[in-house]
C-alpha cells in the first residue's frame, strides 16, 4: 500500500486548494473594471477541498490501527494539534500585535479584529463551534477550529467507514447523498448556505466533507489499480470537470462531489506508481500550504494598507503589476512562517509526546 507521506499528489493538491482560497480573498482588491470571474467567487469552496482531504488522508493514515484496535486516541489528538496549533497561535499572537501597534500609532482598526471576547474561544479552538462573538484575529482559524471538531470526532467517522468497508461504492454513495442533502437543508433553515458559514456553523460544514473523504478512501483501498493511463485520465477529466463547474456556477454540492473525484483519482495515480502529479515543487508547495493560508489574510492587511498609504489609493485597488507582487509574495512568507514556526514546533511537541512515552514506559517497567 502507498504510504499516507508517499501520497505526493494529494500534497501538491494542498497549494492549489490554498491558492484557491486566496485568491477568492485577494481579487477584490485587484484594479480589474469587469465582473470577478465565477471560479474566483468559487474559491471559498478551497476550504471544502481541504476538508474532504483531511477526511482521505486521516483515514489512510489512521484506519488500520482502528481496525486493530492499536489506535491512540491521545496520541493522535496530540499529534492533530501539533500540526495545526503552533501556528494558529503565532498568526493568532500576530494578529494582536499588529492591532495593538496599529491602534498605538493612531490607525483605525477594525472592531473585529481585537474582539477580546472573541479570545478564549479562538484559544481553546472552538471559534467555529458558535462560541466566538466574532470573525476576529486571524479569520482563516476558523476552519482549524472546524478542523478540531473532525479530530475529536474522527474515531465516529473511522468506525462508520470501517462497518462498510466491504461496500465502498454503498458508503460513497451514502456519502455524497449525504452532502447533498445537509446543503440542502441548511440553506432552508439558515437561509445561507452551509459552504459559506464560518464562525456560526463552520464546524458543521466539515462534517459532510469529512465523512465523503472518508468514504473515498475506503472505496480507493477497497478497489486498487495499477492502470497507469486511466488513473491519470480520470484525474485530468475530473479537474477539467471542477475547473468547469466552478466557472458556471454550478451548485456548491456538485463542485465539492467533483473535489472528492479530483482526490479520488489523484491518489490513484501514486497507488499506480505513476509520478505525473508528484513534481518536487509542487510538493513543496504542498507542505507550505496550511502556512500559505494561515498568512494570507494577515499579509493582505499589512500589504494593502502599506500600498494605499505610500501610493495614496483610496479605494485600496491595486494596480495590476503591484496586485501580482502582492499575490506572489504570499509564498515566500509562507515559506518563512513553514520553516521558523510550523515545522520546528510541531516537530518539538512530537519530541515532547515521544519523552512522555518513554517516561511512563520506564516507570511500567521500574
Amino acid at each position: 500500500m502507498t504510504d499516507a507521506q508517499n501520497i505526493k499528489p494529494l500534497t501538491s493538491l494542498r497549494f492549489f486548494a490554498a491558492l484557491w482560497v486566496v485568491l477568492f480573498h485577494y481579487w477584490p482588491k485587484l484594479d480589474f473594471a469587469g465582473a470577478t470571474p465565477l471560479f474566483v467567487e468559487k474559491g471559498y469552496l478551497g476550504v471544502e477541498l481541504f476538508f474532504v482531504l483531511s477526511g482521505f488522508i486521516l483515514c489512510h493514515v489512521y484506519r488500520t490501527s482502528v481496525e486493530e484496535r492499536r489506535f491512540r486516541y491521545g496520541s493522535f489528538l496530540w499529534n492533530r494539534l501539533a500540526r495545526v496549533y503552533p501556528l494558529h497561535l503565532a498568526t493568532l499572537l500576530g494578529m494582536i500585535a499588529l492591532g495593538v501597534g496599529a491602534k498605538l500609532a493612531g490607525f483605525a482598526v477594525d472592531a473585529n479584529i481585537l474582539s477580546w471576547e472573541s479570545l478564549p474561544a479562538n484559544l481553546l479552538l472552538v471559534q467555529a463551534w458558535g462560541f466566538a462573538p466574532q470573525a476576529a484575529f486571524n479569520h482563516p482559524s476558523w476552519s482549524i477550529s472546524a478542523e478540531w471538531f473532525a479530530y475529536l470526532s474522527f474515531p465516529l467517522f473511522a468506525w462508520a467507514a470501517l462497518a462498510l468497508k466491504n461496500r465502498p461504492l454503498i458508503a460513497v454513495a451514502l456519502a455524497v447523498g449525504f452532502l447533498a442533502g445537509l446543503y440542502a437543508l441548511f440553506q432552508t433553515l439558515a437561509g445561507f448556505p452551509l459552504t459559506q458559514a464560518t464562525i456560526q456553523w463552520g464546524a458543521l460544514r466539515i462534517v459532510p466533507c469529512f465523512a465523503y473523504g472518508c468514504a473515498l478512501h475506503a472505496l480507493w483501498r477497497a478497489r486498487p489499480t495499477q492502470n497507469r493511463v486511466a488513473a491519470v485520465a480520470g484525474a485530468a477529466v475530473s479537474t477539467v470537470a471542477v475547473v468547469i463547474f466552478a466557472a458556471n456556477g454550478a451548485p456548491d454540492a456538485l463542485i465539492v462531489t467533483g473535489l472528492g473525484a479530483v482526490i479520488f483519482f489523484l491518489a490513484r495515480t501514486a497507488q499506480a506508481g505513476t509520478e505525473t502529479f508528484s513534481n518536487t515543487t509542487l510538493v513543496y508547495l504542498g507542505e507550505i500550504s496550511y502556512s500559505v493560508y494561515m498568512v494570507c489574510v494577515p499579509w493582505k492587511i499589512v500589504f494593502v494598507n502599506a500600498a494605499s498609504k505610500i501610493l495614496q489609493l483610496n479605494d485600496e485597488h491595486l494596480p495590476l503589476w503591484l496586485w501580482l507582487v502582492f499575490l506572489g509574495g504570499v509564498v515566500p512568507l509562507a515559506a518563512i512562517s513553514y520553516h521558523l514556526i510550523e515545522k520546528p514546533a510541531r516537530a518539538r511537541m512530537k519530541l515532547w509526546a515521544d519523552s512522555w512515552d518513554a517516561r511512563r514506559l520506564s516507570a511500567a517497567q521500574a
